[in-house]
């Protein structure tokens, strides 16, 4: 394979090989981040190869979901430490010459035995399998790996430290289908050697397999890579993130309006953190700080709680032009964006995703506000008639200012024995829907004087339905 970035080699190539079969797990993300780290700051190659043999499985769309996900945290695109993608289905000569080398240098051989076979002979459908055509000599069938009889198989993880696998506890494991075509542990193995891989860094559930591939690499003759098994991601019951039960989809938090340098940011912290007290911190200030022996090997809690309080800091951090410029896909087209300007400082320091930018301000550009019916049942108590009627009043000719406007509703309160906090309630309902929101009088100087009454004078006219 050709050095795509030019004829100096680099000492470190991390690869990245996710499989198209779905969308992108935020657990696979976290990888990729570390991976990425490593090659940015040691000027090494991020090698992303998508595993898409499995063709029944694969789609085009989730390969380009796969490099969009990875582009929306800051990996690929024109960066001198990125290579790919490569594809391992363009790659089956090289496994089928693997194969034939294996068998070639006796580390391998043919085997015919189906799974009834072997359980016939052992009695057993959970005996692995018993060597049965090792020294048949066999010109066709499955293609098996001669795995040691005696000692063990060491791993030397970067994370785990020293792994003993026993090799009696290994069975002649597979690596090539009758057809011809090779599984997956050999073809992982093939393709990090053609591309010259020199750490794997990858999730713990491949620990696993780490020794029969370790053995591959030796049979064919090249130096493994350096490994490193990084911690398995969990939710709040410490069961495994799934995607059939967890929300772990990277494109639904950035659909919803998460900060790409906040997930980056919050992802980077599961399993590794700088050895200080600092959680908040940009990619550049974590580059430099990233070790994989700092990797601390225990399950990592995904907690969307602090991650949502992670992106509410990253939020309110931004520029406001920034801010605005953000918030644009979750803003109506037909909005006036003079008015949003207006009351966009007071949103960035209330939300924490951009999506709840629209429940925020919506009310300023609809006709009538959208009621919340429990907001409205929570604020319209006895009482609420007298507020708003007598805010009506004073609205008609107190000065249109924040400060005024506050005044004005804080003497109605008096008079009718509440304090601001209480006689604001169905104010607010009436102005905007909700009973929470942007500051109330900051919200009823942009929506205006007029829009304003004819609100209170709305809401009135339904208390007066309602009874």
């Amino acid at each position: 394979m050709t050095d795509l970035q030019g004829s100096a080699e680099p000492t470190l190539r991390v690869r990245f090989a996710p499989s198209p079969t779905g969308m992108f797990h935020v657990g696979g993300a976290r990888s990729a981040l570390f991976n990425w780290a490593l090659a940015e700051q040691s000027g090494g190659r991020f090698v992303l190869r998508v595993e898409d043999t499995d063709a029944a499985r694969n789609r085009p769309e989730w390969t380009e979901g796969i490099i969009s996900a990875l582009a929306w945290i800051g990996i690929g695109g024109e960066s001198p430490y990125f290579e790919g993608p490569y594809f391992q289905s363009a790659y089956e000569e090289q496994h089928r010459a693997a194969v034939a080398k294996l068998v070639a240098d006796g580390k391998a051989y043919f085997c015919t035995c189906t799974r009834d076979d072997v359980k016939a002979r052992t009695g057993s459908e959970h005996q692995g399998y018993d060597g049965f055509c090792r020294t048949r000599g066999l010109t066709e069938g499955a293609v098996r790996f001669r795995t040691p009889d005696e000692g063990v198989t060491v791993v030397d993880d970067l994370v785990r430290g020293r792994v003993e696998f026993p090799n009696k506890a290994m069975e002649d494991f597979v690596v090539a289908r009758g057809d011809g075509s090779p599984l997956f542990v050999l073809a992982n193995v093939v393709d990090d050697i053609e591309m010259r891989i020199t750490h794997v860094v990858r999730a713990e559930e491949h620990l696993s397999n780490t020794p029969k591939q370790q053995l591959l690499w030796d049979a064919l003759g090249v130096a493994p890579p350096v490994w490193a098994h990084i911690p398995v991601i969990v939710n709040e019951k410490r069961q495994k993130l799934s995607k059939r039960r967890d929300k772990v989809a990277l494109e639904s938090y950035r659909d919803e309006g998460y900060l790409a340098e906040a997930m980056v940011n919050y992802l980077m912290l599961l399993g590794w953190g700088p050895g200080d007290d600092r959680e908040i911190m940009p990619w550049s200030e974590m580059v430099p700080l990233f070790k994989l022996s700092d990797v601390n090997p225990s399950p990592a809690f995904f907690d969307e709680k602090k991650l949502r309080a992670f992106n509410g800091e990253y939020i309110r951090a931004l520029p406001l032009e920034v801010f605005v410029r953000r918030c644009e896909p979750f803003l109506d087209p037909s909005w006036g964006r003079e008015t949003f300007a207006k009351v966009a400082a007071l949103a960035q320091t209330r939300i924490s995703v951009l999506s709840e930018i629209t429940a925020n301000v919506d009310f300023l550009f609809l006709d009538e506000p959208v009621f919340d019916p429990a907001s409205w049942a929570k604020a319209m108590k006895a009482g609420a008639r007298e507020i708003l009627s007598g805010y009506l009043a004073r609205l008609e000719t107190v000065s249109f200012d924040p400060e005024s406007l506050k005044t004005a509703l804080e003497e109605v309160g008096l008079e009718q024995g509440l304090k601001l906090g209480k006689a604001q309630a169905p104010v607010r309902v009436a102005v905007t829907g909700r009973t929470v929101g942007l500051p109330l009088f900051e919200s009823i100087e942009v929506l205006g004087r007029e829009r304003t009454l004819d609100r209170l004078r709305a809401a009135l006219a339904r208390l007066d339905a309602e009874a």
